[in-house]
């Protein structure tokens, strides 16, 4: 069976989401890099694969996908077994909870840790100055978050439960790169929080996608 393909760089957030996937599930992938800098991205050939000019995009034989959510359901659904079930499905409370806190990474945490980043990194390498009334904003709505993590985290190991999951997993790339900015200092204060980041930290598949990823 040939491999699936993963078009993006591998140090895109997006992109590393899917990948953890792929190794957690023990999957043969390929990643194709897009080159943004030369605009290949908005190229028709990658157009064809997502048509909003983003990445990852993703090929599974004659299946085309894009959105990195969606992606990653699609592996952990496809290469399901009885010891890898991050998506909980068989269990209707499990994922139920799973998809909960799915949610709760996309339309909450990830729009307050993104800009972070992208203040932090992106802009001073295409020649720009941080905006840091932007980033203290974010780092106000990050601390809200961090107080309900907290809590959640103080009764269950990970998000959905007593058990990884999707959810926990989709935290790892954003996270990963905030956690080497000058804000990091934030996470003492959630010692639960840590822990379930240290435990993730600890997975092989994180560590093997962290591989691929810049130094920091």
């Amino acid at each position: 069976m040939a491999p699936v393909k993963v078009f993006g760089p591998a140090m895109s957030t997006n992109v590393a989401r899917v990948l953890v996937c792929l190794e957690e599930v023990g999957a043969e992938y390929e990643v194709v890099d897009v080159d943004f800098d030369a605009g290949e991205h908005k190229r028709p050939e990658h157009l064809a694969r997502n048509p909003f000019g983003q990445t990852p995009a993703f090929q599974d034989g004659q299946l085309m996908l894009f959105e990195s959510r969606a992606i990653s359901r699609h592996v952990l659904r496809k290469y399901k077994t009885e010891e890898v079930n991050l998506l909980r499905e068989g269990n209707l409370q499990e994922s139920a909870l799973v998809d909960v806190w799915l949610d709760v990474e996309a339309h909450q945490y990830n729009p307050a840790i993104s800009p972070i980043i992208y203040q932090h990194y992106l802009i001073p390498m295409r020649g720009g100055t941080p905006d840091q009334k932007l980033i203290s904003k974010s780092m106000e709505k990050m601390k809200k978050l961090l107080d309900v993590y907290e809590a959640r985290l103080s009764k269950f190991k990970y998000l959905a439960g007593d058990f990884v999951s999707l959810a926990d997993l989709s935290h790892f790339p954003y996270t990963y790169y905030f956690m080497a900015t000058p804000y990091v200092s934030a996470f003492d204060s959630y010692p639960s929080v840590k822990a379930w980041w240290e435990s993730l930290m600890s997975r092989p598949a994180v560590q093997k996608v962290i591989s691929q990823l810049p130094k920091q």
